[in-house]
């Protein structure tokens, strides 16, 4: 998330505020009517940000400067026609803060454009002179497409089509028929059911968008049931809702995967969302002619069914094929070797001698998995990891939830950050960080442990943007490598594996019964071009980290491929972002998007 520094600034009348807020608005209406660059810069301050979300330029577009922000602006105007900019009626009404350093007056707004409703929000900076106020940060976002609203609230269904139908197809012979797909091809293919695949299928059925989900897990919400046994979340539960439907107010702030899990299946099943289980994507093609993709699905039987949709949507999270490092002697040596993706829990390995290589989340956790159940556990560390207590240091960066806003005000405004601010918010949050845990740290360091806090002091978080790991979320191992509970080993002294365990440059065997490669993942570019093929992959690039405008790469919007999208990221993400996805698949197919 973008803030860090969430404290209320309480000298400005929460009246003074709107009007402030009401007579900019008006300003940058009639100044973007009017195509008047100049009166529009006028209005930001010199080193401005300003992120669209879809309203102005069917993209996720971020723009820096004031004169580069209204150029932009009046450009997209001549097709966007927006206008009714006023403050969001019903919602958080703006209000003194403290932003990343800055006393600012944020609010939101909405407004219109020819073809949907936006909803945004401003951050103003008032000047010292006591003249009117200049936007500092500027959001736009695309909330829903005239004529094509989500069936939600006043618009839910009647249920007139199987209700008292006696003698007729009632809900549940309807949705059997629905998920088979006996008579009709899906307009979308989801690729994989975790968070990321539910959200936007969720929000695609919503838009009456054929969906079906696809996932080669026996059982919905198996990518989080069949994870290590003591996995949990290590972000709080108000930040993990997905869309729609929030957590019970009844459970616990770190949600257990099982818990977790058993929620997916319910809410696929609430949410209506058609889902094949035990069902792998195997390849597919695109036809230009047809604007058609000839997927092909291996089912539990072993059968392969094709079909014909319109789109793809990989939803199978950061990085889905676990990378297998080639370790020299690996091969050679006689106990067990397992992925972390494929350890379960330690109960089995009671006395025995283990070696967990790397020190990710994954790393530690299954070594303090081990540890718990009497293994003789060794974590061996590859290269430098940065380590953060979950709370209270990686609470920090979801302090923007803490504040009581509706979690739909938040989550706009979570929206708000592009690169720079982003990378300001975390380096301020990191130097706080450092502080909290300055003991464990120095705990570690004192073990050998290479310890850093990101490239350019941004910490973990970046580092999940930009590669999706390199970091820990402390749930204790930490503690264990401090008190020798759970040695550490550098990967550095190792020379190469033997039957017995792990050969050392200095002669001795380190002995091991199990190893767990906890090694992480390909990223989603390698699964593309596996099932795909290598032009695609290509034509595509990379997929996550950070693009060159500072957005990621290739998410949530529009690729290179007609047709082909990603969806990926925390739950948090997942929610915010599948909706702005749904908007992009949904104004495609009424035609009111064309192809890339």
């Amino acid at each position: 998330m973008d803030d860090v520094n969430t404290a209320a600034v309480s000298e400005r009348p929460a009246a003074s505020a709107e009007r402030l807020v009401a007579r900019w608005l008006a300003a940058f209406e009639a100044a973007l009517k009017a195509g008047d660059k100049a009166a529009l810069a006028a209005l930001f301050v010199p080193d401005s940000h300003w992120r669209d979300l879809l309203a102005f330029t069917w993209h996720i577009t971020p723009k820096r400067g004031a004169d580069e922000i209204a150029e932009a602006l009046v450009a997209a105007q001549k097709t966007t026609g927006a206008s009714g900019f006023k403050l969001a009626a019903g919602r958080t009404p703006p209000h003194g803060r403290k932003r990343l350093g800055n006393d600012v007056i944020e609010a939101l707004f909405e407004f219109e454009t020819k073809i949907g409703r936006g909803n945004g929000v401003v951050r103003l900076m008032p000047e010292a002179d006591g003249s009117a106020p200049r936007a500092w940060v500027f959001l736009t976002t695309l909330e829903e497409l005239k004529g094509y609203e989500e069936h939600v609230g006043d618009r839910r269904p009647a249920g007139e089509a199987y209700s008292r139908n006696f003698g007729g197809e009632n809900w549940l012979d309807r949705r059997i028929r629905q998920e088979a797909y006996e008579d009709r091809e899906p307009t979308v293919l989801v690729v994989g059911g975790g968070q990321a695949g539910l959200g936007i299928a969720a929000r695609l059925n919503q838009l009456d968008v054929d969906t079906l989900v696809v996932d080669k897990l026996p059982r919905i919400g198996d990518c989080w049931r069949l994870r290590y046994h003591s996995l949990a979340l290590h972000n709080h539960i108000r930040v993990n809702h997905l869309p729609y439907m929030p957590f019970p107010p009844t459970w616990p702030k770190y949600i257990p995967k099982d818990m977790l899990a058993n929620w997916f299946e319910y809410y696929a099943g609430a949410m209506e969302i058609n889902f094949w289980t035990g069902t792998a994507f195997v390849r597919g093609s695109y036809d230009e002619a047809t604007k058609r993709w000839t997927a092909v699905v291996q089912r539990p039987d072993g059968s392969e069914r094709t079909l014909h949709p319109r789109h793809i949507v990989f939803a199978n999270g950061v990085s889905g094929i676990p990378y297998v490092p080639k370790l020299p002697g690996l091969d050679d040596f006689a106990g067990t070797v397992v992925h972390s993706e494929g350890f379960d829990d330690g109960s089995a390995w009671k006395g025995k001698n283990a070696l967990v290589i790397g020190t990710g989340t994954s790393g530690h956790d299954i070594a303090q998995d081990l540890c718990s159940h009497g293994a003789k556990t060794t974590i061996v560390q590859r290269g430098s990891t940065t380590v953060v207590s979950i709370d209270p240091s990686a609470a920090l960066n979801y302090a923007l939830y803490e504040e009581g806003m509706p979690l739909e005000d938040t989550d706009l405004i979570a929206a708000t950050g592009t690169y720079p601010l982003i990378i300001k918010g975390y380096q301020m949050a990191v130097k706080r960080m450092v502080e909290f845990d300055k003991d464990t740290i120095a705990g570690l360091k004192a073990k050998g442990f290479q310890f850093d806090i990101g490239e350019d002091e941004t910490g973990h978080q970046m580092k999940y943007r930009r590669r999706g790991g390199g970091y820990y979320l402390d749930a204790g191992c930490a503690q264990l490598i401090i008190d020798g509970k759970v040695g550490l080993l550098q990967y550095d002294r190792i020379d190469h594996f033997v039957k017995d365990g792990a050969l050392l440059k200095d002669g001795t065997v380190f002995p091991a019964d199990l190893i767990v490669l906890a090694t992480g993942y390909y990223m989603q570019q390698e699964l593309v071009r596996r099932v795909l093929g290598e032009k695609i992959a290509e034509k595509v690039g990379p997929i996550w980290g950070i693009g060159e405008d500072g957005e990621m790469a290739n998410m949530w919007k529009r690729t290179a491929q007609n047709g082909l999208w990603f969806m990926a990221g925390s739950l948090p993400q997942c929610r915010i972002y599948s909706k702005y996805l749904a908007l992009q698949i949904k104004a495609q197919e009424e035609g009111i998007l064309g192809g890339r």
